[in-house]
């Protein structure tokens, strides 16, 4: 018996007989949620599709409970599993009740007749995505955002022990992507259901998910908890990021460094350096920046963008290798930035920074500085 509610054992998934990706083997607890990243047209799709009966799986087998799911009914496995794929589903002449409705039919008897049990739990399914106001609504005139919702009820109200969704995202404004990932997480964790996605937005599947897949090639290049995955190289081989870099820190993106011989120098710290190196990275100014603690808050940024950070040890007095570093590149500078800097006894050396950058009449205050 395993210790995993959900596996895969030497899975190959692709299309006419031949395989995308093979041995796959992944192992999930009840309440776990995986999310599949790559680029597009790695075969994040083809998984889901192939672990859900829509292909058919090529070698191996996946197992809910240590049962084979292709050993299983479409009727048996619609018990333990929902789906929310991204291709649309044919809605016409058919309201978002109904379409909900036609969750529950996995436990209707053979005239497919709803009872009251049923549909007082379509009504809670479309309750807890905010949809119950669109339930006499045409589903074909809905909007995009609104029918993932409404798709999301339907597989809530399968009541199933996993659910698995394709870019469940991607149509959502920020808000509703917010509150959909939310009321994933809340199930996950609250009913112990196990969901299985994909997500283009890594930052958001860093901060939701138990376990990532990194699919790229034909084998699953990582598996592991977003610590594991979330490592300097990981991200940037996967998705081939040559152009800017993937903030580990902040789970965002940033654009490349400006190019070019930095002549401006940025005296920042505690976070309020960050708006200016975005400006300058935007004017495509390049930049020193220092003299940085190595847990401030701007740091990650600092160093995705900065030309050099000179930088000194957390809860130190700023020591004569970094201060001497930072007034050799202050002098090769036209300009000096004060970006607004906090300074107390730890980093009392950066007034002596200013007071040079001033007797050399390249000082400028405040982070709307101009060139």
């Amino acid at each position: 018996m395993s210790d995993f509610y959900f596996r895969t054992a030497d899975l190959d998934v692709g299309y006419n007989g031949k395989p995308l990706i093979h041995s796959i083997d992944i192992s999930l607890a009840a309440g776990d949620i995986l999310t599949l990243i790559g680029p597009n047209g790695s075969g994040k799709s083809t998984i889901l599709k192939s672990i859900t009966k829509h292909l058919s799986m090529l070698r191996g087998d996946a197992y809910i409970a240590d049962a084979s799911v292709n050993a299983m009914s479409f009727k048996q496995l619609s018990q333990k599993l929902a789906v929310v794929l991204t291709e649309r589903i044919k809605g016409e002449l058919l309201t978002c009740w109904d379409v909900v409705a036609t969750g529950r039919y996995p436990y209707t008897n053979t005239l497919g007749l709803l009872s009251p049990d049923d549909h007082e739990k379509i009504r809670a399914a479309m309750e807890r995505v905010h949809a119950y106001e669109l339930a006499e609504k045409d589903f074909t005139a809905i909007s995009d955002g609104q029918r993932q919702r409404v798709l999301l009820a339907h597989a809530i109200c399968q009541e199933p022990e996993i659910i698995v969704l394709d870019e469940p995202t991607s149509f959502l404004d920020i808000r509703h992507k917010l509150e959909l990932l939310s009321i994933l997480r809340s199930m996950a964790k609250e009913k112990g259901i196990t969901v299985i996605m994909s997500l283009h937005e890594i930052d958001l599947a860093q901060k939701v998910s138990d376990k990532i897949m990194c699919v790229h090639g034909d084998v699953i290049s990582h598996f592991g908890t977003p610590d594991e995955i979330f490592r300097e190289g990981i991200i940037a081989e996967l998705y081939g990021i040559t152009a800017g870099t993937y903030n580990l820190a902040y789970g965002s993106v940033e654009l490349p460094a400006p190019s070019g011989t930095a002549e401006t120098f940025v005296i920042s710290g505690g976070g309020c350096g960050i708006p200016l190196f975005r400006r300058l990275q935007k004017e495509n100014t390049p930049f020193y920046a220092g003299i940085l603690y190595e847990n401030d808050l701007e740091l990650p940024i600092a160093r995705a963008l900065a030309a050099e950070v000179v930088t000194e040890r957390a809860f130190e007095p700023i020591g004569d290798a970094a201060f001497a570093r930072a007034e050799a590149l202050l002098r090769r500078c036209r300009r000096v930035i004060n970006a607004g800097v906090p300074v107390g006894s730890c980093n009392a050396r950066i007034a002596a920074l200013l007071e040079t950058a001033e007797r050399l009449g390249i000082l400028q205050e405040g982070a709307n500085s101009t060139v």
